[in-house]
């Protein structure tokens, strides 16, 4: 029996089994198995083409985001609205085809957006240019999901084809730690009260990925498709910000309905009209988390015409690689002024975390 029957089968069988309490192991076990036969074909898939299919689109600017939609909800007029990019625009589908870049230049920030095709049910399996659109996704800072004012149920089909690919929105990395060991069978520790998988159910899901022995230390009460996450190793996890467009073919009062009744907020807009262009950008420049850092010279004189922009949580090394690649080789010290120092002046490691509007003298040797 092949990959493809032996997906077929447990795919029938998962739809026959009534999901309770007590078919809870099963189910999570099939889940395993499936997730892993599908993990298969894909290698299988990816190494009779020769590579990976996708859009090869290089990275540039302090952030990169993706515009995702259906087909003709205006990603290709509201790309043009954020940035200097000249995409094309027409009233039928399909209209790009190809990934188009453009620069949004705001606080001092430099981000990179991508249009990128009309997203279709499907996608994720292949159908259009699905699986090449989607891989773009994988790698951007801030996925801006972009809804129709008529169909603001398209949101949740479009979160469902990057599921698909292994693009997790909105969700932070499951807490869980997995380390192969030589022996001793499979040991599961849990520092919390787990009520959503069983330890029994853990041991098995991770044979089912041909672990035998390892250390399971489990910090949250996680699923099974949790930790089929972790075992796969190759997801994503990307925040979203979904914007409502054509705003300007409704009432207020549509739109306030809309906001108490859908379940996850947006941004409203019309790139058509240029309504709310200015909030939306700022929004993208909240949602990236960026800070600002201002260099000083060492002769005294600090730049605060030109910060640089990094995102929160950033170390002194992030700051050196925007400097010069080769800047963190010749590293000796840094001087920090502001929220993130003891006093200023101080002297930190290559390592130190930095702060919203700190200043910063690069020593090196």
């Amino acid at each position: 029996m092949g990959i493809p029957e032996k997906i077929k089968k447990i795919e029938e069988d998962m739809h026959r089994t009534q999901i309770n309490k007590k078919t809870e192991h099963h189910i999570g076990l099939l889940r395993a198995k499936l997730s892993r036969l599908k993990q298969e074909q894909e290698e299988q898939q990816s190494r009779r083409s020769g590579s990976a299919v996708g859009y090869d689109v290089k990275k540039s600017g302090d952030g990169t985001v993706v515009l995702i939609g259906l087909p003709s909800v205006g990603k290709s007029t509201l790309l043009n609205r954020l940035t200097n990019a000249k995409s094309k625009v027409a009233a039928y589908q399909f209209t790009t085809l190809d990934v188009v870049p453009g620069l949004l230049e705001h606080n001092g920030a430099r981000i990179q957006v991508l249009d990128l095709p009309g997203i279709i049910q499907g996608a994720s399996s292949g159908r259009g240019l699905g699986k090449r659109v989607l891989s773009v996704a994988r790698s951007a800072d801030l996925v801006l999901f972009v809804v129709d004012v008529f169909q603001p149920e398209a949101r949740s089909l479009l979160e469902k084809e990057l599921r698909s690919t292994g693009i997790r929105v909105d969700e932070k990395p499951p807490n869980v730690t997995i380390e192969s060991t030589n022996s001793g069978g499979i040991a599961v520790t849990a520092t919390v009260k787990l009520t959503k998988i069983t330890e029994q159910l853990v041991k098995e899901m991770l044979r089912v990925y041909g672990m035998n022995s390892a250390r399971v230390v489990i910090r949250e009460d996680i699923t099974d498709e949790q930790l089929i996450d972790v075992l796969v190793g190759t997801r994503v996890y990307t925040p979203s910000l979904t914007i409502m467009n054509k705003i300007d073919l409704v009432n207020a009062g549509f739109t306030n309905e809309l906001t108490s009744k859908l379940s996850y907020k947006f941004v409203p807009v019309s790139a058509e009209s240029n309504i709310n262009i200015t909030a939306l950008k700022e929004e993208i420049y909240k949602r990236l988390d960026f800070v600002r850092i201002y260099m000083r010279r060492r002769t005294g004189e600090t730049d605060f015409e030109e910060p640089m922009i990094v995102r929160n949580g950033s170390s002194v090394l992030e700051v050196c690689n925007k400097v010069h690649r080769n800047i963190k080789d010749e590293f000796r010290y840094a001087l920090i002024w502001g929220k993130s120092a003891k006093f200023g002046g101080q002297r930190v490691g290559i390592t130190h975390r930095l702060m919203d509007e700190d200043i910063i003298t690069l020593v090196t040797k």
